[in-house]
């Protein structure tokens, strides 16, 4: 469904160029929930929407492509690159971006706003037409009517991400972007948000890719998923592959810092901080925090290694 080929891209600033993401490499499938995690700044958000092509100075892309498989009214398969995705937006990918409130017009009433959203890519035009489908979906996604009346004010964190959701998924694209959809809610809330994706990706039978730096979050839901570390995409495996046998050891970190139910040992945070994105170090990023760094871990940058069709990771220690 979704093809990233060497993708790079970067934030233009006065002083330079920050290299958010770098060299990211891997695939989407259909009928399927990708889930991308990683500390906060590694590139998750930037790569959303670079694949959603929201490209906007000062970001801009570097290099790399990519490609969205879809197909027309008539079933005619249609690759969509850089540049093109645009066109596609709501109809073929849509996106759930991060900070309900900071997205939605805080003066328009949220069926204003399911019009305004909509209304340019439905082929419908009557608004009692459009609004009755609007109610309908509402209903199958078990939202109140009532809420088409409401401010986003009046709303609560868990609600507005509910319409978020709706909204983006009215059109039933083929790809949904999801960037952290459950951040700044409660457990209870998280779940229904959580839940609700799920019963739309199961429904559509399309294919979310999901932001998230909580590692619980993509063990409920993902199927496969893919480990940032300072702009690079450094391990992609089935999600039960990354959280039962992970193989960079910065993914062993991760999963290593997860609470689990039972064990009472303490925890230990990764230490030290990622590095600069405006001057990544040569080698691999991660080495200054490795507790397994050698002398050629800060000189090389290292190349993938395949434990399985499905399993890569980019590690020296896995030569």
């Amino acid at each position: 469904m979704l093809k990233l080929n060497d993708v790079s891209a970067q934030y233009n600033i006065l002083t330079g160029y920050v290299k958010a993401v770098d060299k990211v490499d891997f695939e989407v499938k259909k009928n399927e929930i990708f889930g991308i995690a990683g500390e906060s700044g590694c590139g998750k958000s930037t790569l959303l929407k670079v694949m959603y092509d929201l490209i906007q100075y000062p970001l801009e892309i570097s290099n790399g492509n990519v490609e969205i498989h879809s197909s027309d009214k008539s079933g005619t398969p249609v690759i969509y690159n850089n540049g093109e995705i645009h066109k596609s937006w709501w109809k073929v990918i849509s996106y759930v971006p991060q900070g309900a409130m900071h997205v939605m017009n805080p003066v328009a009433r949220i069926k204003n706003q399911f019009f305004d959203a909509i209304s340019k890519y439905h082929d419908i035009t009557d608004k009692k037409v459009l609004q009755q489908e609007i109610l309908n979906y509402l209903k199958e996604l078990e939202l109140p009517p009532e809420v088409l009346k409401a401010f986003p004010h009046q709303l609560s964190g868990g609600m507005r991400q509910r319409i978020l959701i709706a909204l983006a998924t009215f059109l039933k694209p083929d790809i949904v972007l999801a960037d952290e959809p459950t951040t700044a809610l409660d457990v209870v809330v998280q779940r229904g948000i959580l839940t609700m994706l799920m019963q739309v990706q199961k429904k559509m039978k399309n294919s979310i890719v999901i932001v998230s730096h909580d590692m619980g979050v993509h063990y409920q839901i993902t199927n496969r998923m893919g480990i940032m570390y300072a702009g690079q995409m450094i391990e992609v495996a089935p999600t039960e592959e990354i959280f039962n046998n992970p193989r960079h050891p910065y993914t062993k970190m991760l999963i290593n810092a997860i609470p689990k139910i039972g064990d009472n040992s303490s925890r230990e945070g990764i230490p030290g901080t990622p590095p600069s994105l405006k001057n990544p170090p040569v080698g691999c990023r991660f080495a200054a925090r490795c507790p397994h760094a050698m002398d050629i871990c800060r000189t090389v940058e290292p190349e993938r290694v395949y434990m399985s069709e499905e399993h890569y990771a980019s590690c020296h220690l896995l030569n």
